[in-house]
């Protein structure tokens, strides 16, 4: 692929994450398995200028409208982004073949005459520009991080390493680690998870024997902790209410060494249909998947008080995973985030009914939001008061000898403090009987 061919793919991805609404990394795969032709390097070429992009689409639009540059679409950013800090002014042969972008006119070359090389922290910049998110959620973010504020967020700008989840299983820690070597595969392990392992370099995970083998699966270390803290135990009845694809719960049922019950629920049936393959991989043989219909389904009125753990991966504004999922920032509202704490208190609130006396109850997000997270369980707790909240460092002792990140009653990660992307978690016991 020639690079004028490249470039151009790089702006017509944007244009149509832009244009579609839907997330950039399945426009980018659908975008790519209908060019068969696109090799693997002019792949990772374009994938790379894609999500740079996305990374500094708040600092490039900034810098654009400085210098007065209507309209600032897609092609202008892709040209600014060539130019400014570290860049070089774009060869010709950039723009030349039959399947090149419009090449620069005199306009386009005064604008990168005048971005060439330019700071991408410009002085005058606002916070919210330079740490690249809405400016409508700075109040709410300077509540959470306080003075620590842009250091936080500015280890969101950064791309997310690729974190692995050992499956118990199927073997240990050690042994994966000497699986992945023998294909010249590096890693370590991850520092607070017992059974992570994070990967120096991203890899194509089909062509990796751990993963094939269902030894590994990929799982940000933060949502590892999250399944450590359900502390879900062979024989033990347990819910995973919200599963999805199933990531959380391959973890719970390995905690559980493929003993008891474990239900797998979604309201989406392709969801709950999705994680077969994954579970099959896993070795996984002690989950049913179940569809269930929202908070008045008949199967939570029928399983009321059955279950020892529900874990409620709730869903949410998703700002904990902005490194991996740049442009949903930009497309998240402030009606977004209400609609999205009402329906958390209302799932939290359905699936509290299925545990018993005595058992848990784990509320998680990968928000960094506090409406999503502290206040969500300031809510419910205030709401029913047969729950009462377990402070994480002691279960965490139970769990691993690695001392726990955090010394708050519920745990709170970031990519800045923890290394792992943006998390929540509380723990919750119903009182017994």
């Amino acid at each position: 692929m020639t690079p004028a061919g490249r470039l151009a793919a790089t702006i017509e991805i944007l244009d149509a994450i832009a244009e579609s609404g839907r997330p950039g990394d399945q426009v980018a795969s659908q975008y790519f398995k209908g060019r068969r032709y696109i090799g693997s390097k002019d792949r990772q070429w374009i994938a790379q200028a894609v999500w740079r992009v996305l990374r500094r689409k708040a600092r490039l639009d900034w810098l654009l409208a400085s210098i007065n540059v209507d309209p600032i679409d897609s092609r202008a950013r892709v040209l600014a982004d060539l130019v400014v800090e570290g860049g070089e002014m774009p060869a010709a042969e950039m723009f030349q073949g039959p399947h090149a972008a419009t090449p620069p006119d005199a306009l386009d070359r005064k604008m990168m005459e005048r971005l060439h090389k330019q700071s991408l922290f410009h002085r005058d910049m606002p916070a919210w520009v330079k740490s690249e998110f809405p400016e409508w959620l700075e109040p709410r973010l300077t509540n959470v991080f306080k003075d620590e504020l842009p250091r936080e967020m500015g280890a969101m700008r950064d791309e997310a390493p690729l974190d692995l989840r050992v499956n118990t299983l199927k073997g240990t820690r050690e042994q994966a680690m000497a699986v992945l070597a023998a294909q010249n595969i590096p890693s370590t392990p991850t520092p607070h998870s017992p059974i992570g392992l994070r990967l120096e370099k991203r890899v194509a995970l089909v062509q990796v024997e751990a993963w094939r083998s269902g030894l590994v699966e990929v799982q940000d270390e933060g949502s590892q902790l999250v399944a450590l803290l359900a502390d879900a135990k062979p024989g033990m009845s347990v819910v995973d209410y919200c599963a999805g694809a199933g990531g959380k719960t391959l973890a719970l049922a390995a905690d559980m060494d493929n003993k008891g019950r474990l239900i797998a629920c979604d309201v989406a049936e392709w969801r709950v249909d999705r994680a077969q393959d994954r579970l099959r991989r896993a070795g996984v043989h002690n989950v049913t998947r179940r569809v269930i219909g929202g908070e008045s389904d008949k199967w939570i009125k029928r399983n009321a008080g059955m279950f020892d753990r529900v874990l409620v991966d709730a869903p949410c504004s998703g700002t904990g995973t902005w490194r991996r999922n740049p442009d949903a920032k930009w497309s998240f509202t402030p009606t977004d985030l209400e609609e999205i704490v009402a329906s958390q208190a209302v799932i939290l609130a359905s699936a509290a009914r299925l545990v018993k006396p005595g058992g848990r109850l784990i509320y998680a997000t990968c928000s960094i939001l506090g409406e999503e997270n502290e206040a969500q369980i300031e809510h419910f707790l205030s709401a029913d008061p047969s729950f009462s909240q377990i402070p994480v460092a002691d279960i965490w002792a139970e769990r691993t000898v690695n001392p726990c990140p955090v010394a708050t009653p519920s745990l709170r990660l970031s990519p800045m403090s923890h290394g792992t992307d943006g998390f929540f978690c509380a723990v919750m016991v119903k009182k017994a009987d």
